[in-house]
């Protein structure tokens, strides 16, 4: 019995041993952070900066691939069928945690499949419109939907996009169902809405600021309870009319079940120090985003805030009855 003890404790530390010298070694080769939208878009701009930032530190090369489709489930479903090696990684916003109740068939378990590294930020959303919409402030608008109801439309990206769930979130605290257009990916819906194709949009500040500041579209509130930064001018959307209308857009890092628990620690504590880098920041802060307190940039913290908002969204989804095949 105690050289069957001996023998497993040899065993164990060997391979904590080899666990460790992988660790140490890592990166030796590029990591691919799969992005599940397409390029351009928030939250790819999103991952392009916290890839750049997160390379530096890890003195290796980190590239974005983009997987767009059916969300951003396509995306994570191609990291859960990744070797869990650390190689693979996935950034995502808070579609990740709509997706259980918007998609009645999904191939992974948005909790337990995915190896949680931590937050990366949290951002605003904007409620814009058309440069020649008639309303000039949101009490007007308001007033012009409710009686013009079946007549102006809100375009989003996409079932499970960010600006979806704003918009149903929209619906909701007016009680009334407006006629959606549906884009494949922000971009598209975004250059209707210069265009002047689709009335309004509810939309992340990362692809509405420059055109807000422009000029070249209509803003009427941020979603965040706080102004922001980069648009202090610009109302909250409490202020502008419509209490406790907020909507964080977080975006977070995940590497695929079972990656090392060292390679996990690793990748957590570069992103920690990526989100203290001033250009980063200022990048961010540029975009109506800020990153999250190091604290929330764990494992942990990412678990809690998934489970929250899962259970947030899912009876809001319900009531809405929007469903995603």
């Amino acid at each position: 019995m105690i050289h069957r003890i001996s023998r497993l404790l040899v065993s164990a530390l060997v391979f904590l041993g080899a666990a460790q010298a992988y660790a140490e070694q890592y990166p030796a080769k590029v990591i691919t952070i799969i992005v599940p939208f397409a390029a351009g878009g928030p939250s790819d701009t999103i991952a392009r900066l916290t890839a750049q930032a997160m390379g530096t530190i890890l003195k290796g090369t980190m590239i974005v691939e983009n997987v767009a489709g059916a969300g951003g489930t396509i995306g994570a479903a191609r990291l859960t069928q990744a070797k869990p090696d650390g190689y693979t990684l996935f950034i995502h916003h808070i579609g990740h945690a709509t997706a259980p109740a918007l998609y009645r068939k999904l191939s992974y378990d948005a909790m337990s499949d995915f190896e949680p590294v931590g937050l990366i930020n949290d951002g605003a959303m904007t409620f814009v419109a058309r440069k020649d919409f008639p309303a000039k402030d949101l009490k007007e608008l308001l007033a012009y939907v409710a009686a013009n109801k079946d007549k102006v439309n809100m375009a989003n990206a996409g079932v499970g996009s960010a600006s979806h769930l704003c918009g149903m979130l929209f619906m909701s605290a007016l009680k009334t169902d407006l006629t959606t257009i549906p884009y494949k990916g922000t971009g598209p819906a975004m250059n209707d809405l210069l265009g002047g194709q689709v009335d309004f949009m509810c939309d992340q500040t990362t692809n509405t600021t420059s055109h807000i500041k422009a000029g070249k579209i209509k803003v009427y509130g941020v979603t965040t309870p706080k102004r922001i930064a980069s648009m202090p001018e610009v109302p909250t959307m409490n202020e502008a009319g419509m209490p406790n209308f907020t909507v964080t857009v977080w975006h977070a890092l995940y590497a695929p079940k079972g990656t090392p628990k060292a390679i996990v620690d690793q990748l957590s504590k570069a992103l920690q120090d990526a989100l203290k880098d001033p250009t980063l920041k200022q990048r961010f802060a540029d975009l109506g985003s800020e990153p999250v307190a190091q604290e929330r940039a764990t494992p942990e913290a990412l678990r809690v805030q998934l489970k929250s908002e899962i259970e947030k969204w899912g009876p809001i989804i319900k009531n809405a009855g929007v469903f995603a095949d």
